[in-house]
């Protein structure tokens, strides 16, 4: 199966409660106008994208069918399309090597297994990867991410439960080093005790990097599950006060209906989505192309 293919399966949740209300409501419209705006602003909401995203797509409809003096629904869907790839349009500045990547996120998003593809992912392309266990507060969680080490057939630096986190990460760095791995990815705690807790660790964690490994580009991705909607959201936003994310990968999306999120989290947090995932194999996470996703959506 192709990764289009694969995507508009992983999809079809939310193709079918968004593209099904959509065509329905094209084909009976007679004309634009309030009532058509109306019914396609609670779609958007229904499907997740949220107030705000919501607000921005269908102002800039409105404005772009008055301009064009659009008298056709199938024409408005066309902007309607255009209008939402351009909302997830966040720039990515390109990968550089080497490269630390902190994976971040709470307990259950699919953080551990989002790692172990990750590294799949890039080990596909040549890349030289190692895995660092620094979740060491949660219990059994360096042996679940050796689990996908050996999937990914990739090697894993890890220390006892409860050990320093950025002790491990210096551990990890040293390997990457002495192995000239292009990438060293990073689990890291889900949950601490609070905030400041959880902001320290990730302090300390970035400060062994910057020393360590100066000419490294530092990666922080955090790990989002779909399934959860708005509440995802509202983690994102947690975070970005304790951390400095630079993109989402977002879980799950096989098993919601409520797949608009993307549109939330590009609209709300101005930070790109950069890979979802579309089902529990190990090849099942994809880059994300806000082009390809709205075309999968809505056709």
């Amino acid at each position: 199966m192709g990764l289009f293919a694969k995507l508009r399966e992983g999809l079809t949740k939310t193709r079918d409660t968004l593209m099904g209300r959509v065509d329905t409501l094209v084909k009976e419209t007679r004309k634009i106008d309030e009532d058509f705006y109306e019914e396609l602003e609670d779609i958007l909401l229904m499907s997740d994208c949220g107030m705000k995203a919501t607000t921005a797509i269908m102002d800039e409809l409105r404005r772009r069918v008055s301009e064009n003096k659009v008298k056709d629904a199938d024409t408005a869907k066309q902007m309607l399309k255009d209008i939402m790839i351009e909302q997830m349009d966040i720039p990515r500045p390109p990968l550089r090597w080497p490269m630390v990547m902190l994976v971040v996120g709470v307990n259950g998003a699919g953080k551990t297994t989002t790692i172990g593809k990750l590294a799949l992912r890039f080990q596909n392309i040549g890349r030289r990867i190692i895995l660092c266990a620094a979740d060491t507060f949660r219990a059994a969680a360096a042996d679940q991410l050796t689990v996908w080490a050996e999937r990914a057939r990739v090697p894993i630096v890890k220390h006892a439960e409860g050990a320093d986190p950025a002790a491990v990460v210096y551990d990890g760095i040293q390997s990457a080093k002495a192995q000239g791995a292009d990438l060293l990815i990073v689990d890291t705690a889900g949950r601490l005790h609070n905030k400041a807790n959880l902001m320290n660790e990730l302090n300390k964690i970035t400060r062994v990097i910057r020393r360590e490994l100066p000419e490294a580009d530092i990666e922080t991705l955090m790990v989002l599950d779909a399934t959860t909607g708005q509440n995802g959201l509202i983690q994102a936003k947690q975070f970005l006060d304790t951390a400095d994310l630079t993109g989402i990968v977002l879980t799950k999306l096989d098993g919601t209906a409520k797949g608009g999120i993307v549109f939330a989290i590009a609209n709300d947090l101005q930070l790109p989505v950069k890979y979802v995932g579309v089902g529990e194999q190990i090849d099942d996470l994809l880059e994300f192309k806000p082009a390809e996703f709205v075309e999968a959506l809505l056709s």
